[in-house]
């Protein structure tokens, strides 16, 4: 076969032009650090990649929902602790008020200090987090106390036909009590998960009978009675609307590992309840009755220390969730580290190849200009010159 000029020419244009796109590609390379930088340079190293980012934006996803979810459990922690001290506080003066030798007034001091306490437990509850309050369930635009009025509005309250009694919660010795039968003007009301323990209310409210089990009852004695019966104070026994302290006990789960949420929220029925507040009230009402004596008073510290048991429970159970996430953030960062080394394997340029690459292709595209140069013979105004 004859080879003519054009040949010549045509072939050696083709491998210049075929060398400046190896050269293009190589600084492609070298500018962006990627092998590729269009899915058809390379469709599997681009179909690879694209489900190695998408691991890694969920990873970066699920240390955006650890941030959030350490915000509302270091948040509930640090308002359980406040609430705590603030119980105990309360604690230390219910036993002070039960010494004898304080009279009436100072009594009644103590109680003003008491309310005090209880408005800052308010305040306590209506805890926000970054606008949102964390002890009112899923509904976090609204806070979960917002009128306390709705608490300890008289039991005279129990005997108007426009009260709805379904509505209505009693609480006396850290116990609810909800409403059972009204017939003949006695409502009674009966204690959550105990059938056998009642407030009876009477009188319009002016008379309360607290009736429960005798735990020395004795079948074979006579004498013995199965039921103790005790009349209360008015005072003492408190009603307040159901939906006076939150009822929304739904729990805000956060998503931290593809498939695993945590609840980071505090269920508020267990601590900001009508229960605390109400045993709170009472303990007021008992310091502003000028008859009653130290000895009586012994009950209501009995029931503070309840409240502080539920909180410290809850503090704990808290805190085994903060271990959970602590564990789940060391888990997420060894995700991490794996994903983004496996995307920049299957992605990322060899940069001294690439260098060493670049620096061969050069001297090949100088050679084959060189080359070129010679092979083409000169044109008739060559020989013109």
């Amino acid at each position: 076969m004859r080879v003519t000029q054009m040949m010549l020419s045509t072939n050696s244009l083709r491998h210049i032009n075929q060398g400046y796109n190896r050269l293009a590609s190589l600084q492609d390379q070298l500018a962006t650090g990627k092998k590729i930088t269009r899915p058809s340079q390379d469709p599997v190293v681009a179909m690879k990649g694209m489900r190695y980012r998408t691991q890694v934006t969920e990873v970066d996803q699920f240390k955006r929902n650890l941030s959030e979810a350490y915000n509302w459990l270091d948040t509930a922690d640090a308002a359980l602790d406040q609430a705590t001290e603030t119980l105990r506080r309360i604690r230390e003066l219910a036993t002070q008020g039960a010494n004898d030798s304080y009279n009436a007034e100072e009594r009644a001091n103590i109680a003003k200090e008491i309310q005090q306490l209880r408005e800052h437990l308010q305040s306590l509850a209506n805890t926000k987090s970054s606008h949102r309050y964390i002890f009112n369930g899923t509904d976090t635009t609204n806070a979960p106390i917002i009128d306390m009025e709705k608490i300890d509005i008289g039991l005279e309250t129990l005997f108007d036909p426009n009260t709805e009694l379904d509505k209505i919660e009693l609480s006396y010795d850290g116990k609810i009590f909800k409403e059972v039968s009204n017939e003949n003007g006695q409502i009674v009301f009966q204690a959550a998960g105990q059938e056998d323990v009642r407030l009876i209310i009477e009188e319009n409210g002016n008379k309360a009978t607290f009736s429960r089990p005798n735990p020395n009852y004795n079948e074979s004695d006579p004498t013995s009675e199965e039921t103790i019966t005790e009349t209360l104070r008015p005072a003492d026994v408190i009603a307040s609307y159901n939906d006076a302290v939150s009822i929304n006990t739904q729990t805000v789960e956060i998503e931290l590992l593809k498939g695993v949420t945590i609840p980071v929220n505090v269920d508020p029925a267990n601590i900001f309840n009508n229960a605390l507040f109400g045993d709170i009230i009472r303990l007021e009402h008992a310091l502003n009755d000028p008859g009653i004596s130290g000895n009586d008073l012994t009950g209501y510290i009995d029931n503070v220390f309840g409240h502080i048991d539920q909180f410290v429970a809850e503090r704990a159970e808290l805190g085994a969730r903060v271990n959970r996430v602590e564990m789940m953030e060391s888990r997420l960062m060894e995700q991490e580290v794996s994903a983004k080394n496996i995307m920049s394997n299957n992605e990322d340029a060899d940069i001294e190849q690439v260098i060493i690459d670049l620096t061969i292709q050069e001297s090949v595209h100088r050679a084959a200009l060189a080359v070129g140069a010679r092979i083409i013979q000169p044109t008739l105004l060559d020989f013109l010159r």
